[in-house]
């Protein structure tokens, strides 16, 4: 699992070392495939997890994830339609994708409480990882006034939703998970 906090962790910081190099970041097109990526990673998580886990404070976290992930998405989905702009993958949208499905396979070989915690681990370090992305690269490199709001409105719920996989997380180690 560690590997995979530390491939999800380099992912994202490939975005912030590429953008210091080349002295700018990610283009609008590839922040949009970032956006779009990161959420569906997530999205496809916490499906495994809402079919897996016999914890109640895990289904409730994952459906959460599922809805409100789904929810940016769409938001996502709807801006670049609108502003004609078709996402670009990246090396950081692609090893999103890699590890996200890393991620997958890991926790579909677990079950019970290695899978709890397993899954809300991942959570807890997935979301630190994608708000410092935002925070660094993303809403800093986009161009686009509308692409920059979204990014900006959406990034209380990541700072909400890491502070609920804490207490989960909490939680689970509290009861021996």
């Amino acid at each position: 699992m560690k590997r995979i906090h530390f491939a999800l962790a380099a992912a994202l910081a490939l975005t912030s070392i590429a953008s210091r190099a080349q002295g700018a970041g990610p283009t609008d097109p590839q922040i949009a495939a970032i956006v779009v990526t990161a959420n569906q990673v997530d999205i496809d998580a916490g499906k495994l997890a809402g079919d897996k886990t016999k914890s109640k404070d895990v289904k409730a976290f994952a459906q959460q994830m599922v809805t409100d992930h789904s929810g940016v998405n769409k938001a996502a989905t709807d801006l670049v339609k609108k502003l004609d702009v078709t996402p670009e993958d990246s090396p950081t949208s692609q090893s999103l994708k890699q590890g996200g499905d890393a991620n997958i396979a890991k926790l579909k070989q677990l079950s019970g409480g290695s899978f709890d915690k397993a899954y809300i681990d991942h959570e807890v370090a997935y979301h630190q990882s994608v708000l410092d992305a935002l925070d660094k690269t993303l809403i800093p490199s986009a161009k686009n006034a509308e692409l920059k709001a979204l990014l900006v409105k959406v990034r209380p719920a990541f700072v909400a939703h890491l502070d609920h996989a804490r207490h989960v997380q909490a939680e689970l180690a509290r009861n021996g998970a």
